[in-house]
């Protein structure tokens, strides 16, 4: 497998009849039945971290999931993406639980649960997550999600609340978990091995214990968490007393200011806005905080996923340069939408105890793209054409949706002609619809004119779509990649012949030098193992010479796969799948420009 195997999984995918073994490799994807014929392939943004097998859709058939560098879980039905799933690091494992249901690790500690595309629930640990597996531990019927950690733990959480069930220590890092009969006596034990081999088996809980492994602690956890809930009673009671006492020596006085009592009519507003930046600070979405009255925000917690570092911002004014607003500069690193979960404390400048309001603010998909006037820049030169049967309005209302505009898109007199910047590299967007109902995307960028065309598909339910699309510097750039790829197959069997002789040459060398030895001849065989000496250095810088151009032709192989992949971006449904499967075909027959007819066109003319 050329671009390396990264993940297997084995089993039954879709309709096709034989079981395969699923190979994820370099942006890759290919299945191999028992008899090594290749009878699927596919690619994927990345590379691929973890692979399982799922009934995601509940049609009684196996999808893919496919976990891969770019953050993303995609699930195939065959050759087809159903669904991207976004999460904010390296997928590194995906296990079936049942149904449509799988658990997930990430190479940042977090493990949880999804129901097709809906998270039930998920934790994060300072230690990695080495593998996860589905088995029913409480013989409950139901399979709970066993992890293995970095620092030893095993547990085992509900499919259903992530809450633990069960849990175990090694006194080393986890190395794998399986499950089997491995006693032979008709019964299945779940089995984790650590690192320094050490061995342990499981047996699902009793009939008498069945449901609850934890008994033994539950008394202690329900005195625990009685306890916290007590104190934080105590605590709340100590600040109404507080406030009590506060109050009643200053009535009549401007003491409410001072003791954290706020109007009831007390409002949290938020506003997103597109800031282009200025000298000192690069462009971003502002998020605007504010109180609707005179008191004022002493702190904000922001959660948002795939945003900041450890998914958490807190920003915390100085005493002096309190109000009763605060901005806060976004830059998502992604075209994505993405919920802010916002804590703010609000009371007034001397208030010991602050108000806590809540609020959650979606932050549009497209939001790092500010409107212009269109004739204000230059036009890109690269761009996609479709047809789409939907009214303008409806296109207006996606774009509505989609992009940070400070007041809606008014749905003109045809044609439709809206026009972006790129926060991020300054790069042109344009979005055009004439009469007859054919879109054109100008855009340099093949992946945001792929974005852009699965969140239209999605917004306006297209389920098949043809595309015509030109990038001229991004085909160029390809083709060079294409005539690299064909160089480094050339040196890499230039290379394979050189050593080859080379090895034979050593041996003759050796069978020399010995008889020499074994006839005294120190002389002669001085000589021999001195040319041995300077065969092996050679024999060794070209090793290192063979394992970097390996290295480039990887490199150049997966921008091929992405590039296929970007192509099949530009369309929706069965045009999807056969521009991808066309453009395979093209590549393997070394056929570049059908490969650019292709992408250009589609696979009507392949």
């Amino acid at each position: 497998v050329a671009d390396g195997a990264n993940a297997i999984v084995l089993g039954q995918l879709g309709e096709i009849p034989s079981p395969l073994a699923i190979i994820g490799g370099n942006c890759t994807l290919q299945g191999f039945d028992q008899e090594g014929n290749d009878l699927f392939w596919t690619v994927t943004g990345d590379n691929v971290r973890s692979l399982a097998l799922c009934d995601f859709d509940g049609d009684g058939k196996k999808e893919l999931l496919a976990g891969s560098e770019d953050f993303d879980i995609r699930v195939f039905k065959e050759d087809e993406i159903m669904a991207e799933i976004a999460e904010t690091e390296t997928i590194t494992a995906l296990c079936h639980m049942h149904g449509s249901r799988f658990g997930y690790a990430l190479a940042n500690g977090t493990v949880g649960v999804y129901d097709r595309a809906t998270r039930y629930w998920r934790i994060k640990s300072k230690n990695h997550a080495m593998s996860i597996h589905a088995f029913d531990l409480n013989s409950d019927g139901v399979c709970e999600l066993i992890t293995g950690w970095s620092n030893g733990k095993i547990d085992a959480r509900s499919d259903r609340t992530g809450e633990v069930i069960f849990k175990d220590n090694f006194t080393s890092s986890v190395a794998g978990i399986v499950e089997e009969d491995y006693r032979m006596d008709g019964q299945t034990q779940l089995i984790c091995c650590s690192i320094e081999g050490e061995v342990r088996g499981y047996l699902p809980a009793s009939r008498e214990m069945k449901g609850n492994l934890m008994d033994t602690n539950a008394e202690q956890d329900l005195i625990r968490e009685l306890s916290q809930r007590k104190q934080n009673l105590l605590l709340e009671l100590r600040n109404y007393e507080e406030n009590s006492k506060v109050a009643s020596s200053v009535l009549g006085g401007e003491g409410d200011g001072q003791i954290g009592i706020i109007p009831a009519n007390t409002q949290l507003q938020t506003g997103l806005s597109v800031n282009i930046g200025t000298a000192n600070q690069s462009p971003h979405v502002e998020l605007n905080i504010s109180t609707s009255n005179d008191t004022i925000i002493r702190a904000v917690l922001i959660f948002a996923e795939g945003i900041f570092d450890g998914e958490s911002h807190v920003v915390h004014p100085s005493a002096h340069n309190l109000s009763g607003q605060i901005l806060v500069p976004i830059i998502p690193p992604k075209d994505i939408p993405v919920d802010l979960h916002i804590k703010a404390f609000v009371g007034y400048r001397n208030s010991m105890q602050f108000h806590v309001f809540e609020l959650t603010r979606q932050l549009p998909r497209f939001s790092m793209y500010a409107r212009h006037t269109p004739g204000t820049a230059s036009e890109p030169q690269s761009y996609v054409t479709f047809t789409v049967s939907d009214r303008v309005q409806r296109v207006v209302m996606w774009m509505n949706q989609s992009f940070l505009v400070p007041e809606d898109i008014e749905c003109p007199s045809m044609p439709l002609e809206v026009c972006f910047t790129s926060l991020r590299d300054g790069g042109q967007l344009s979005i055009k619809m004439d009469t007859n109902g054919e879109v054109t995307i100008g855009t340099e960028d093949i992946d945001l004119a792929g974005e852009l065309i699965q969140s239209m598909a999605s917004f306006l339910a297209i389920d098949d779509l043809q595309v015509e699309a030109d990038f001229p510097a991004y085909f160029e750039e390809l083709r060079q990649i294409l005539v690299q790829v064909d160089d480094y197959h050339s040196v890499h069997q230039k290379l394979t012949a050189e050593m080859a002789d080379h090895a034979n040459l050593v041996r003759s060398l050796m069978v020399r030098a010995e008889d020499a030895r074994l006839m005294g001849d120190m002389r002669s065989m001085k000589k021999g193992y001195m040319e041995l000496y300077d065969l092996n250095r050679d024999l060794i810088n070209g090793y290192k010479i063979r394992c970097n151009n390996h290295t480039e032709l990887l490199s150049c192989l997966r921008a091929v796969n992405q590039a296929i992949q970007r192509a099949g971006r530009l369309r929706v449904g069965k045009p999807k799948t056969q521009v991808i499967s066309a453009c395979r075909d093209a590549i393997k027959n070394s056929n570049v420009n059908a490969l650019f007819k292709i992408i250009r066109a589609g696979s009507t003319l392949s």
